[in-house]
């Protein structure tokens, strides 16, 4: 299949893999093809949402995450715990157990992505005051949603924030705490550690944003800092660290984003299919008329990533309950801020993909191939079986005409007795 410089974190087990064809039919993106009797993964479609990991019986798919141990090579390890976190353990009452967990196993400091996004939404409504922005302005919060736009929907990069999502805000500002508590501390000494819902912002971190590059150290998933977690927190203890975040930070990892700007003309959508949905009412302006658009990929939002351990709904309930006992926020920006975005919270270009939908760089050369794909699939039954190994009958008509498949790969057209 095609290769990409672009680092996934979403990697295939050939030796796991039978075959089965569920993930070929869930890929939103149709990276996935089934050749010899195998998944194979086209890396330069392939948006690390995770969707095939959710979906595989025979756990073919895994992530492709650090460990806790990575963090071993920084004098002073810095925690950044994704507030969806919070709502992995059962019979919580205090979010603050949670990050004097993190202490105990040791962190020397935790910074919370839920206070950045108080934050990150402070500005966001600044931002959507902002005169000649594209409306509807997208989210780009998700990195997955941000390349799915790249790839599939080109026509509204002009429409995504350019704010820099939550994880990334908490690493700069964290270090700059560090900085200024540790002023002995080289940079190269300091390591920060996000503590990640989904492959999708491991892969932010490995690949930077266009220009940008993370100052995100090492990303490990949810599920392994989990039990270290389970082990070290007691409700006997009173906990060394309090929470710098209120209702709002915590409520981004249920789908909240939106909800905190104060303002009824949004629209909120989250899992892979609804967001593609939107995506394509909006291309074809068929989106009533909002300001703000918060897309998840992950069902439920955060807290629906394949990096946590407790059921998406039983998480976002739990965050509810854990909400009530908190203030709205405790990151409000001093009137002054208010007046301006600072440069930490921006970005100033978009990665450049080139769109999945590209068949060619000739215009003429793009014609007779998109001429030859709608007659070829005219010809095939339609059904969308996947028995091919294409996840559609138009996505094996544009494979036989881009030379990876062949033309009798349909069986059912064999069975038939069509051959061309």
């Amino acid at each position: 299949m095609a290769s990409s410089t672009y680092e996934h974190s979403v990697q295939l087990d050939v030796t796991k893999c039978t075959g089965c064809t569920n993930c070929l039919r869930r890929c939103p993106t149709e990276a996935i093809r089934i050749i010899d009797g195998r998944a194979c993964i086209d890396e330069s479609r392939c948006i690390d949402c995770g969707e095939c990991i959710r979906i595989c019986d025979y756990i073919a798919k895994r992530p492709v995450v650090g460990k806790l141990e990575d963090m071993e090579r920084f004098r002073y390890k810095i925690a950044v715990p994704a507030p969806a976190l919070y709502g992995q353990f059962d019979n919580l009452d205090d979010v603050d157990y949670v990050l004097d967990g993190l202490l105990k196993i040791g962190f020397d400091d935790v910074y919370e992505e839920a206070k950045a996004a108080e934050l990150v939404t402070a500005y966001t409504r600044q931002y959507l005051k902002t005169e000649g922005i594209k409306l509807p302005v997208i989210s780009s919060a998700c990195p997955a949603v941000v390349r799915l736009i790249a790839l599939r929907f080109p026509s509204l990069n002009d429409n995504v924030m350019h704010m820099l999502p939550p994880m990334e805000v908490a690493a700069n500002l964290a270090r700059a705490r560090a900085k200024e508590r540790h002023p002995e501390l080289a940079d190269d000494e300091i390591g920060v550690c996000y503590i990640a819902s989904c492959p999708a912002k491991a892969s932010y971190v490995k690949n930077g944003f266009a220009s940008y590059k993370s100052q995100v150290d090492v990303v490990i998933s949810m599920s392994d800092v989990y039990f270290s977690l389970i082990s070290k927190m007691s409700r006997d203890d009173i906990p060394s660290i309090a929470t710098e975040a209120g209702m709002v930070g915590l409520g981004w990892a249920a789908g909240g984003e939106a909800a905190a700007l104060l303002n009824d003309q949004y629209l909120a959508a989250d899992g892979i299919e609804n967001v593609i949905n939107v995506l394509e009412q909006i291309e074809n302006g068929n989106i009533p008329p909002v300001k703000f658009i918060e897309l998840d990929a992950c069902t439920a939002g955060c807290v629906g990533g394949v990096l946590t351990v407790q059921n998406p709904y039983i998480a976002k309930a739990r965050l509810q309950s854990l909400r009530r006992y908190l203030p709205v926020s405790q990151n409000f920006p001093s009137p002054e801020e208010q007046e301006y975005i600072p440069d930490l919270f921006l970005f100033d270009d978009l990665p450049e993909y080139e769109p999945m939908t590209l068949l060619s760089h000739n215009m003429a050369e793009s014609m007779r191939m998109m001429a030859d794909i709608q007659k070829l699939r005219d010809a095939l039954p339609g059904i969308d079986c996947g028995a091919c190994g294409s996840p559609t009958c138009r996505a094996l008509a544009e494979d036989v005409v881009r030379g990876t498949a062949g033309k009798r790969s349909c069986m059912i057209r064999g069975r038939r007795g069509g051959t061309s």
